[in-house]
């Protein structure tokens, strides 16, 4: 007799895919090098969305994937993206960035605003056409905000790949996290004046107002806890933020990284932090990776879509090197230094995929143009590493006979 899987076992199998797939590929094929994991499975997401697994298989697809498992799926996805989020704002730290605000403002405006600038003038050029712009948005919002996609570095991911390079205790590392801090609170700036809804500005001015006044006493509270409890507190204080950013109209996720941001990382032990973010990004935020593919699209025609990816990868990575090569220019760095900088600098994947995440929530860009920023934020973190390896060794030589 024929058994029919209920929404469980459908669940069950789809989180299979999601951990067998990406693990044996990554593996299987030992694509470290170029290909960390975390890059494996974004493209793993791609692959197993509509556009691809969807069109080689639709009734294998729209059974294992249905509206009930999407859900569920979403609802991991979701906590799992805010807990990465939150965890990107509390690293930050820009009492070291404020310490050398001179070189660590020209570095980080430099390498923001000249990306920022060439991607939103690819922007201006992609709207000739339609397709790419979402029913809510503005053309100013759309040029705005894949001008900054191609200006985004992934703060979390940066720190995984200097981890892998062993530089991120070292001096370098620290300069390069000084300027992914300042551009990081940038990014997300751009992004709440691109979400400002003049429906609602009295709830958004609100929700500022009121945040102002729960740091002060979630800062005060925390000082007080033993740092056990502060992980608790932590994830309610989360929760809270997450759930006031999306009442006033901006994003849940921009709650969660402000949540992040007003706490002190050192009020947390440093150790249990990297295992903190390590089991996110093993346990859940593969889901949230899926959930990401499920929502790419192809509808303008698959040449047109890369081709909008080539354009806007080209723009990004020019933009941030060109940018970063003015910085040292400026001020005088060694041979080779803005060539290592400017290409770790150029890591996107994540934080990018979840600002393009917010666009297309809130229906500012299209599925189509969400899936070419997708592509060109994959196209851009796989570079990082085969790009730094040789320049970095490099430099090691260099400093090393100069020292």
């Amino acid at each position: 007799m024929h058994h029919a899987m209920n929404t469980t076992e459908l669940y069950l199998i789809a989180m299979l895919i999601i951990f067998s797939v990406p693990y044996l590929v990554w593996r299987g094929l030992k694509t470290d090098h170029y290909a960390p994991l975390v890059v494996v499975q974004i493209i793993g997401g791609i692959l197993l969305g509509p556009g691809v697994l969807g069109a080689v298989f639709p009734a294998y697809y729209a059974t294992v994937f249905n509206p009930q498992v999407v859900t569920a799926l979403n609802g991991v996805a979701w906590w799992a993206v805010m807990i990465f989020v939150f965890v990107a704002g509390l690293e930050l730290d820009l009492h070291e960035a404020w310490k050398k605000r001179g070189e660590t403002s020209v570095t980080a405006g430099l390498a923001l605003v000249t990306p920022l600038a060439l991607g939103a003038l690819a922007a201006v050029g992609l709207l000739q056409f339609p397709g790419w712009t979402g029913p809510e948005g503005q053309s100013w919002q759309v040029v705005l905000g894949i001008g900054m996609a191609c200006a985004v570095t992934a703060l979390p991911i940066l720190i995984l790949f200097m981890e892998k390079l062993d530089i991120l205790r070292q001096p370098i590392g620290q300069r390069i996290l000084r300027y992914a801090s300042l551009d990081d609170v940038a990014i997300w700036g751009v992004l709440a004046l691109i979400l400002l809804d003049w429906e609602r500005v009295g709830r958004q001015v609100g929700f500022l107002v009121g945040f102002a006044v729960a740091a002060l006493a979630v800062r005060w509270l925390m000082k007080r806890l033993p740092e056990p409890d502060r992980w608790y507190v932590a994830l309610i204080w989360l929760a809270g933020c997450g759930f006031a950013g999306d009442w006033s109209g901006l994003h849940f996720m921009v709650g969660a990284f402000l949540a992040g941001a007003v706490l002190d990382h050192r009020w947390f032990d440093q150790a249990r932090m990297d295992l903190f973010r390590n089991h996110i990004l093993l346990a859940v935020m593969p889901v949230f990776f899926l959930s990401t593919g499920l929502r790419t699209q192809w509808d303008v025609g698959g040449v047109a879509v890369f081709a909008a990816a080539a354009v806007l990868l080209v723009a990004s990575v020019a933009g941030k090197l060109a940018g970063v090569h003015i910085a040292g220019r400026i001020l005088k760095w060694e041979k080779g230094e803005a060539s290592v900088i400017g290409w770790l600098l150029q890591t996107k994947a994540l934080i990018m995929i979840i600002f393009a995440n917010i666009l297309l929530d809130k229906q500012i860009i299209t599925n189509e143009t969400f899936t070419a920023l997708l592509l060109m934020a994959v196209g851009s973190t796989m570079l990082t590493i085969p790009m730094v390896k040789p320049q970095l060794a490099r430099l090691s030589r260099l400093l090393s006979k100069t020292g």
